[in-house]
């Protein structure tokens, strides 16, 4: 009797089983997640200690990575060229990267190996500092309105200064943190505007110093790194993200003089990047961590950038940047000190998904390019459909074209909170630059190079 009624139960048990299945075929694609399992489940990802990298900590503290099957490790690297090779070698499966970094790869100029960027971490997000020394002389050429420098400040303020060191015999030198990377090419972009060679780089002639026709040395110093070296007078200013030009202001050395919104509004500066072929063996896994960094910038701009504060408080961890969370707040929740007491709105000098969603525009790798054709790391002229073609190599749309299509099938998302994807949203419109007037076309980079008075264009080679 009791094998009968067991036998009874499982045949109730298995009808219901098969009608729940005959509900859920019925039920339209669109509400079914269609990417299976993740094929690697460990992962260890690099990252930089910059506020920007703040995407990921709130993946990991949130449990947006476990949603998804995956248990990560984030850990620190020393400098960007580390996080670089160990990206390469697959020490690390992935890592917050300079938005050029994987532009670099694609181009063939720094590795064979294949770097992809499925997701942009960071929109603006740097600035200029100067020693104080430095910011006393430039002062006497800067226009004021109200007892306050006027923004944006023009590096032909520093014209004056540059003059004084070589009349003394001594070099002027400037920090930035990767010679492919955002801080080099934001500095030089800022120079040149005002008049100052920041120098060509010639690597068919074997000169990687990028210091052909210089009228300032550029060197490479590691983020945290920065405000000491100033202070030591190494340096007398650098291009850097955040919290490192904060606590100049903070630690009262230095003096910031431009954010990287007034050079290239809204433009990538950080993107999360793997190799090609983690992506092609991983592709279950690459999806998946696309979707918890969607989730991530997502929860960061939402509600008027309500979150800030706490994502300060994740960030301040040693495990993470572990600066002071006065410090990072000062940008993370919309303002920007330059000199002391001189507190400024800037609600976009950290912006995550508002407005541009994470989407790894062709527009943006495309002026990353043209910065690397302008001083010389792309050593030769290409034409607009190689700009083009490189840039949808190395920063896939498709990829986050899959992973946003999941999260609203799954409910973590809706349509409504990315752009329509039945268009090719590919190319931003063209934008001028606040600093210069100079528009960018992300169609036409080669027009775009010939608009400027500094660097290489057309045919151009570094002499």
């Amino acid at each position: 009797m009791g094998t009968t009624k067991s036998r009874s139960l499982l045949m109730r048990v298995c009808a219901g089983l098969r009608m729940l299945a005959v509900v859920l075929l019925a039920l339209p694609l669109v509400a079914r997640a269609v990417v299976g399992p993740p094929e690697k489940e460990g992962l260890k990802l690099g990252f930089i200690k910059l506020t920007d990298m703040v995407p990921l900590a709130v993946a990991y503290e949130k449990g947006y990575f476990e949603d998804e099957g995956l248990y990560v490790t984030l850990e620190a690297q020393a400098n960007w060229k580390v996080l670089f090779d160990r990206v390469i070698t697959g020490e690390l499966d992935g890592a917050h990267m300079l938005a050029a970094m994987p532009l670099a790869a694609a181009s063939g100029v720094t590795t064979k190996a294949e770097i992809i960027s499925p997701f942009t971490l960071s929109y603006n997000g740097a600035g200029i500092t100067v020693a104080n020394s430095v910011w006393a002389e430039m002062k006497k050429n800067v226009l004021m309105m109200d007892g306050k420098p006027v923004h944006p400040i023009s590096a032909a303020a520093l014209k004056p200064v540059l003059e004084q060191y070589k009349a003394a015999g001594k070099p002027f030198n400037l920090g930035m943190t990767f010679p492919i990377g955002t801080h080099n090419y934001l500095l030089r972009y800022w120079l040149a505007a005002g008049g100052v060679h920041p120098g060509f780089y010639a690597p068919l002639k074997g000169d990687s110093s990028g210091s052909i026709k210089a009228d300032a040395v550029l060197s490479v110093v590691p983020p945290p790194q920065m405000v000491p070296t100033m202070s030591s007078g190494t340096t007398m200013g650098y291009c850097v993200g955040e919290p490192w030009n904060q606590q100049a202001v903070f630690t009262g050395l230095g003096v910031p003089v431009m954010t990287s919104e007034n050079i290239w509004p809204d433009g990538a500066d950080k993107v999360f990047g793997i190799t090609k072929a983690f992506a092609d063996k991983y592709p279950n896994t690459t999806i998946h961590l696309v979707k918890t960094l969607i989730r991530a910038s997502a929860w960061l701009d939402a509600d008027n950038n309500a979150n800030r504060p706490e994502a300060v408080r994740i960030i301040a961890q040693s495990t993470y940047v572990g600066a002071d969370e006065k410090v990072m707040a000062n940008s993370m929740t919309g303002t920007f000190e330059f000199e002391k007491g001189d507190k400024r709105p800037i609600p976009d000098f950290n912006k995550f998904f508002r407005g541009y969603y994470g989407y790894p525009y062709a527009s943006d790798a495309v002026w990353w390019l043209t910065q690397m054709r302008r001083w010389g790391h792309i050593p030769t002229q290409q034409s607009d459909g190689w700009y083009l073609e490189t840039a949808k190599k190395a920063y896939r749309s498709d990829i986050y074209i899959a992973a946003a299509k999941e999260l609203i099938a799954e409910g973590k998302m809706k349509a409504a909170d990315f752009p329509d994807f039945a268009q090719d949203i590919s190319f931003k419109p063209p934008r001028k630059s606040p600093l210069d007037g100079i528009e960018f076309d992300g169609h036409k980079p080669n027009a775009y190079l010939d608009q400027f008075a500094i660097g290489l264009k057309g045919a151009q080679t570094a002499e």
